[in-house]
C-alpha cells in the first residue's frame, strides 16, 4: 500500500488543502492529525460572533466525523505530533508512528502572551480557536466591562463586536491609532471616531504593565501608572507562527517555517501552509493566501508541481462601524502614501517612484471601492 499524505492541523489551511486534493485525487491515502476536536468552523467568525449571540456549537459547520467522511480520510483527533523524522519520512504522534509520502504542516499560530505582572495576569484571555472562544464567552457572560489589550485587526474586530453586544469596551494600545501595523496614519485615525460612536473607548500611547484581581473583576495598571477596571480582559496583540515542531525536525525556520515557491520546506516532501508558513520573508495570516496556497499545493501533491502565485489580496477588516480594506505595498517597496479622498472615510494610495499604484487603504464608505482599486494595479 502506498504511504499516505499526512496533513497536520485541522484549521482552514489543513482542511482546504485536503479538500482541494480530493478534487484532483480520490484514491491517495490521506491522514489528518489534529490536537483539536477536528470540527470544521471558520476561524474569522470568532471575532464577530458575540453580537450575533452565537454559541461555539453554532459556529461549527461540519463535525469532525462528517469531514472525515466527505474527504475519505483517516482523522486522528485529539492527537499531538511529537516529532518528525524527515530522513525516514516518519511522523511520531501520541497514538503511534506514521510513514508519509508527503507531509503538510498546517499547524497555525499561537496567540502572543504579554509578560504581564499581577495576580490576575493568568486570567487574561485570548481567542485563537473554538475552545478559546468557549472559555471567553463563559468569562464575559456576566460581565459589563471588557478591556481589550491591542488595537490591531483582531482587537478592533472584537472591540466593535463586543460593543455591539452591549458591553462597555476599552481598548488599550501603545501605538497612536487603530491598526497601526496595517494602515497608514490618516486611514488608521479615521477609525477612531466611528468606533467611539459605536461604544469603544480608546487608550492610545499606553501599554499594560500588570493585571490584578479586585472585588468583582480586574484592575489593569498602565505604564504611566494610570489604571483601568474591567470585569474581563482580552489580549489581542498578535499571533506567532508555530515553528517548534519544524525547528526540532531540522527544518529552516525564520519568523515562520520557510518555504519555497511551491510551499516546500527545506526538507523534500515536507510542506507548510497557512499561518505557520513564511513566503519570501513574509508571513500571511489571512484567508486569501491560505486559499490560493492550498489550491497550488494540492496540484503539487497530486503530481503536478505548481508554484504558489499570490494575486493582489486586500485585507478586509470586520469593523462595520467603519469598514476597512487595505492592500499593503510589496515588501521592500520604495514609494509613499498619499490621501486621495477624505470624507465618509479615507482613500489612500501607495505609489512607487514611477507613480505606479502599489497599494491602497480604504476606510468607511471608501471601502466599497476595493475591487475597483485592485483593477487599477499594474499587471
Amino acid at each position: 500500500m502506498n504511504d499516505p499524505i499526512i496533513v497536520v492541523g485541522s484549521g482552514l489551511a489543513g482542511y482546504t488543502v485536503a479538500r482541494e486534493l480530493r478534487k484532483l485525487d480520490r484514491q491517495a491515502p490521506l491522514i489528518m492529525v489534529t490536537q483539536d476536536s477536528g470540527d470544521f468552523y471558520s476561524k474569522p467568525t470568532l471575532s464577530n460572533a458575540f453580537a450575533q449571540r452565537k454559541s461555539p456549537e453554532q459556529l461549527v459547520t461540519t463535525l469532525a466525523e462528517g469531514m472525515a467522511g466527505q474527504l475519505d480520510m483517516t482523522l486522528l483527533k485529539s492527537t499531538r505530533v511529537t516529532s518528525i523524522d524527515t530522513a525516514a519520512r516518519v511522523v511520531a504522534s501520541t497514538v503511534g508512528e506514521h510513514r508519509y509520502r508527503a507531509l503538510v504542516l498546517a499547524v497555525g499560530a499561537d496567540a502572543i502572551c504579554l509578560p504581564l505582572a499581577g495576580d490576575g495576569a493568568g486570567d487574561v484571555l485570548s481567542v485563537n480557536d473554538l475552545a478559546d472562544y468557549a472559555r471567553f464567552r463563559a468569562a464575559v457572560g456576566a460581565a459589563r466591562r471588557v478591556a481589550v489589550i491591542g488595537a490591531g485587526l483582531i482587537g478592533c474586530e472584537f472591540a466593535i463586536d463586543l460593543a455591539g453586544a452591549g458591553y462597555a469596551v476599552t481598548v488599550g494600545d501603545p501605538t497612536a491609532y487603530p491598526l497601526a501595523n496595517l494602515l497608514p496614519e490618516a486611514a488608521g485615525r479615521s477609525l477612531i471616531g466611528p468606533l467611539e460612536n459605536a461604544g469603544v473607548i480608546w487608550r492610545f500611547g499606553r501599554s499594560v504593565s500588570s493585571v490584578d484581581r479586585i472585588q468583582g473583576g480586574y484592575r489593569l495598571t498602565l505604564d504611566d501608572g494610570s489604571t483601568l477596571d474591567a470585569d474581563a480582559v482580552l489580549s489581542a496583540v498578535g499571533l506567532r507562527p508555530r515553528t517548534a515542531l519544524a525547528r526540532a525536525a531540522g527544518l529552516a525556520v525564520n519568523r515562520g517555517i520557510v518555504v519555497d515557491p511551491y510551499g516546500c520546506t527545506s526538507s523534500e516532501a515536507v510542506f507548510a501552509l497557512g499561518d505557520c508558513a513564511e513566503y519570501g520573508g513574509t508571513v500571511l495570516p489571512y484567508v486569501a493566501p491560505i486559499m490560493n496556497g492550498a489550491r497550488a499545493l494540492a496540484q503539487t501533491l497530486a503530481g503536478t508541481p505548481t508554484a504558489i502565485v499570490f494575486p493582489p489580496m486586500p485585507v478586509v477588516v470586520k469593523t462595520p462601524a467603519c469598514p476597512v480594506a487595505v492592500l499593503p505595498p510589496p515588501r521592500g517597496a520604495a514609494g509613499k502614501w498619499r490621501v486621495v479622498e477624505n470624507g465618509e472615510g479615507v482613500k489612500m494610495t501607495y505609489t512607487d517612484v514611477d507613480e505606479r499604484l502599489q497599494g491602497f487603504a480604504l476606510t468607511g464608505a471608501k471601502a466599497a471601492q476595493r475591487q475597483a482599486m485592485v483593477r487599477l494595479l499594474p499587471g
